[in-house]
């Protein structure tokens, strides 16, 4: 056992990545397979990390209508008018069954200036304006004065957000615990690569297990 990667239960907090509804709702403007199908193990795992006080941040996108905030492939499409996660619409909230009460909703203008909503007791939402995490958000700063060393990741399209925050997580030194049947587009190269720099593959189920 490496105990420079191993988990650490009382450092933890659970970081799910774009779960909202353009995304993960088939038909809409961003839909990627499979989340959908996942969904039901990232409930398990957020119900489990708020039963246990653990901190959860929901990490989201809001693109602006001029496109000045999305990555460079998308913002093309998003300038000339393809509306997605926009700020304030239906499409950018996260999922109905992930939310902590049925009332919360973005706090766009909050989020987009940079700084987390607090919905919960130790749960929040915070947005990102690319594919990582932590870039140029205040994630870790956050994490830190949590006393969090270690992240379980779960959420929407492991080729894009999941694995550069993961990549950005290792970068900064925080252990790392992935649920790969609880994140869309995993492939099986990709889960040699996390076993290469250390992260610790559980399935939901695994992870529930081991918290308890």
């Amino acid at each position: 056992m490496n105990t420079c990667t191993s988990p650490e239960k009382a450092h933890l907090a659970l970081v799910i990545i774009d779960t909202q509804q353009d995304f993960v709702v088939p038909g809409a403007p961003g839909f990627i397979p499979g989340t959908l199908e996942a969904l039901p193990r990232m409930v398990r795992l957020v119900e489990k990390f708020r039963q246990k006080g653990l901190p959860v941040i929901h990490v989201v996108r809001l693109y602006l209508e001029d496109g000045g905030n999305v990555d460079l492939c998308r913002r093309t499409a998003v300038a000339q008018g393809l509306k997605m996660v926009a700020p304030g619409s239906p499409g950018a909230e996260i999922m109905e069954e992930l939310k902590p009460f049925p009332q919360v909703r973005l706090d766009a203008p909050l989020l987009l200036s940079g700084k987390l909503q607090a919905i919960g007791p130790r749960e929040w939402f915070m947005c990102k304006p690319r594919w990582g995490a932590f870039y140029q958000t205040r994630l870790e700063e956050h994490l830190r004065a949590l006393g969090v060393n270690t992240l379980a990741l779960c959420g929407c399209n492991f080729p894009n957000c999941p694995r550069t925050t993961i990549y950005e997580a290792s970068e900064r030194d925080f252990k790392i615990i992935l649920a790969p049947d609880a994140v869309s587009g995993i492939y099986e190269q990709a889960l040699l690569e996390m076993q290469n720099i250390g992260v610790s593959l559980m399935t939901a189920g695994e992870c529930l297990a081991w918290l308890d």
